[in-house]
């Protein structure tokens, strides 16, 4: 499966971890301390044990797990995997691997009637945080409406991917989600994100939500229409034309010149 973890893959992870729902935790292992984010222990993660999973939320790429009396913030970075009972909603990532190696072991916890919830992390760029700041997070992709689109873009100069890619801004769109909204909505992703049109942002909001949706029905964002064509030398499924290959936003960015403005 050639993807990371975007908000697309971290619903299904979500969706496995519904499963813990209703179980009480009577383990919680933490083997790497460094792999524990905003000045969360070991120590302070024993006291999940005897608490019982209310339930998970997703926030963007940010998995919560609800539990009596405290929240668990879980993050994948680029090679992180759930796995839940010994499975895997998603069996490989592109800079990942399908193994399941103990040393890739940064957390998990144990029920009495369950099997572990596990977080695999072979390159150690996600993170485990007790009680999260959420505020620190823009609105879920799928919450934002037309104006509130229009608010994110009309402050900001920097390129319209950039944007888009901000977390702070918009949560859960990484780069094969905002690389497809944009070829679809035939918008240039380099573009200042304050420069566009009333329409062109009700347009690009259409598809921000219809890429979302059919991605995720298809099963991730590299099912994408433009993802087969993400390669050095390709011409654009749309209109034959040489993709053009930049560097946006930090991110490799491939965009069509002739049909995105």
């Amino acid at each position: 499966m050639g993807v990371v973890p975007e908000m697309l893959e971290v619903e299904e992870y979500r969706r496995a971890a519904d499963l813990a729902v209703g179980h009480d935790v009577t383990r919680v292992d933490a083997p790497d301390p460094w792999f524990l984010k905003g000045g969360t222990t070991p120590e302070a993660l024993q006291r999940l044990v005897g608490q019982t999973v209310r339930g998970t939320r997703r926030i963007g790429k940010l998995l919560l797990v609800d539990l009596d009396d405290d929240v668990l913030g879980l993050r994948f970075g680029m090679t992180g995997r759930l796995l839940v009972d010994g499975h895997a909603p998603i069996e490989r990532l592109e800079y990942s691997s399908h193994r399941v190696e103990p040393q890739w072991i940064r957390f998990a916890l144990g029920f009495a009637d369950l099997g572990d919830l596990v977080l695999l992390d072979p390159r150690r760029l996600g993170g485990v945080e007790l009680d999260p700041d959420t505020s620190r997070l823009g609105p879920d992709a799928l919450a934002v409406g037309p104006a509130g689109l229009r608010r994110i873009l009309e402050r900001s100069r920097a390129p319209l991917k950039a944007v888009l890619l901000d977390q702070s801004r918009i949560a859960g769109i990484g780069n094969l989600l905002a690389d497809e909204m944009l070829w679809r909505a035939g918008l240039d992703p380099a573009r200042a994100a304050a420069s566009l049109s009333d329409a062109e942002v009700r347009r690009l909001h259409r598809h921000l939500r219809a890429t979302i949706r059919e991605l995720g029905d298809r099963g991730g964002s590299h099912t994408g229409d433009l993802h087969v064509h993400r390669v050095r030398g390709a011409t654009c499924p749309r209109d034959g034309t040489p993709l053009e290959r930049r560097t946006i936003g930090g991110r490799t960015t491939y965009s069509c010149p002739r049909h995105q403005r």
